[in-house]
């Protein structure tokens, strides 16, 4: 990533780094028990249990890009000789409308791994109808984070009643510091993944065939048979 993008766009570039830097030395301050590993040691018995692909889930649309960019990393790092876990990625529960018939009972090949903020975000009310049109009066006086985190823990019974298994992923909140310590969290957990695989995590000649097709198509000189 760029941190001048990042910059342009209002982020504080100074509290990702730190939240990085934070990060590292939570994550090496006992090596035994970094989180990082331990994630990374799931994936692999997770792929060595017949589950090769892994799903990227949040509750939180705002967390929509930032699952593009795990799915980037992992895919570009893994990715390799044949070997590799798929990465995917869902915003629930707008992606249980499409996927969840899958999730809940389809082909046992894949898992979640959930990210979880732990400090909630939000103060909306579901209001009161007289009428009662919508039937959703039994919501009524609670908040979005509440409706949002039964929905979640619904989901989550669900899914491990039908065989699917879950890992969660921690955070406290939505923020620069908590967005650069996570980075810096996948980036090692990335690593050690493709290392257990066998597979260098630090290139990606896989993409190259494709731009030498392209390039070759669109008559770019150099590229020309």
């Amino acid at each position: 990533m760029g941190l001048l993008p990042l910059a342009a766009a209002g982020c504080d570039v100074r509290k990702m780094l730190d939240g990085a830097k934070a990060e590292k030395e939570k994550l090496f301050a006992d090596p035994k028990n970094n989180p990082a590993y331990r994630y990374a040691v799931a994936r692999t018995h997770m792929l060595n249990s017949g589950k090769g692909v892994e799903i990227l889930v949040s509750y939180d649309p705002y967390l929509r890009s930032f699952i593009e960019w795990w799915k980037q990393l992992f895919g570009e790092s893994e990715g390799k000789d044949g070997k590799g876990i798929y990465p995917s990625g869902c915003i629930f529960s707008t992606d249980l409308h499409s996927l969840g018939q899958y999730i809940q009972d389809g082909r046992r090949v894949l898992f979640e791994t959930v990210l979880e903020q732990e400090e909630p975000c939000g103060e909306l009310k579901v209001p009161t109808d007289a009428a009662d049109a919508d039937g959703l009066n039994y919501l009524a006086g609670m908040t979005m984070p509440e409706i949002t985190a039964k929905a979640e823990l619904g989901t989550k019974l669900a899914h491990a009643e039908g065989g699917t298994d879950s890992l969660i992923v921690n955070f406290d909140r939505k923020d620069e510091f908590t967005f650069g310590a996570l980075c810096y969290f996948f980036f090692i957990a990335c690593a050690a993944s493709a290392y257990m695989l066998g597979v260098n995590p630090f290139n990606q000649p896989g993409v190259e065939a494709y731009k030498r097709k392209m390039f070759e198509l669109l008559g770019k000189p150099g590229y020309q048979k």
